[in-house]
């Protein structure tokens, strides 16, 4: 077990301090790749406490969260009981999940095949639909709005049709992307939700066409485990 000393090591606890050291240590923000870790942790039952880091350059880019995460991107959190029974720190949200897959022994298949479809599908999200719905957001909903060249809006709605086209026809046959209810899909359908939220380009990409993906939205959401994780951290 793990204690305060030893999370001593990791200065960005010296900001966001532990309540209780034994457990796992999120620092995170509800967007569509904060919540994965959070939405994982819930559905494999690991204790955590969860941190709010704000988006903010005060929070991001204070010297304590770029301890973690030199990227300056949320989530990053802290493992006090890793691999070798030492505290492990971890960014990037594709291999949180992934850690905390192989950690538990949850959500990542049964067989070397399964497993290679999930990570196929969660490369998907990472190299795909996580940075192009991102841009898109940028583009149709933020700061990009003034922009007056149109090409950037257009090439990631456009991208965003075809990516949403590519789970649609994935989704014809099967309820989970992967087949079996995975950490892919714990990465794939949180950046759906903006889409018909905060982004509000739903008839931009004419969200009501892709049924499959629609359906596939509502089971997601429909479960308890990401019921409680797209809400954590508060946002404060």
């Amino acid at each position: 077990m793990s204690d305060q000393k030893s999370l001593s090591a990791f200065p960005i606890t010296g900001r966001w301090p532990a309540k209780n050291p034994d457990i796992i240590q999120l620092y995170s923000y509800p967007t569509p790749n904060g919540v994965k870790a959070s939405i994982a942790l819930e559905e494999m039952g690991l204790a955590y406490e969860a941190h709010t880091v704000t988006l903010s350059d005060a929070d991001v880019k204070s010297p304590e969260f770029l301890s973690l995460n030199p990227n300056n991107k949320i989530p990053a959190l802290i493992d006090p009981n890793g691999p070798d029974g030492a505290p492990i720190g971890l960014f990037e949200s594709g291999a949180i999940l992934i850690y905390l897959a192989e950690k538990t022994g949850t959500f990542l298949g049964e067989t070397p095949r399964e497993r290679a479809t999930i990570l196929q599908w969660l490369m998907f999200q990472m190299g795909g639909i996580g940075p192009m719905f991102g841009q898109m957001g940028f583009f149709v909903k933020f700061a990009g709005t003034a922009i007056e060249d149109p090409r950037p809006r257009e090439r990631y709605i456009n991208e965003a049709k075809r990516l949403l086209a590519v789970l649609d026809k994935e989704l014809a046959d099967r309820d989970w992307i992967a087949g079996n209810y995975s950490i892919a899909d714990m990465a794939i359908a949180p950046w759906l939700r903006p889409i018909t939220g905060i982004y509000e380009a739903a008839d931009l990409v004419d969200f009501a066409s892709f049924k499959n993906v629609g359906a596939y939205l509502e089971r997601f959401l429909a479960r308890p485990a990401v019921q409680k994780g797209i809400l954590v951290p508060p946002r404060g």
